[in-house]
């Protein structure tokens, strides 16, 4: 007889959903700037409340990444 590990419950599987929302959030994040640089969408076309979110994920995102920056790029190392 089996034993069930403790990481098969409905745990684990929102955790799963979890990880997968965040990767299908991230391309659609991709999606929509792929479409704005094309021109197939226009910033005025989406929700406001679309609008804000996108903008506040691309302002955490930045600040993330300066936050990450641990080498100046002028320090001529490359």
């Amino acid at each position: 007889m089996a034993t069930k590990d403790v990481n098969d419950g409905p745990r684990k599987g929102q955790q799963d959903f979890s990880t997968l929302d965040d990767d299908f959030i991230r391309v659609l994040e991709d999606l929509v700037d792929a479409l704005l640089s094309n021109g197939t969408l226009r910033l005025t076309d989406l929700p406001p409340q679309a609008l804000e979110k996108l903008n506040r994920r691309k302002q955490v995102r930045e600040r993330l990444r300066n936050s990450l920056d641990l080498l100046p790029d002028d320090d001529g190392l490359i």
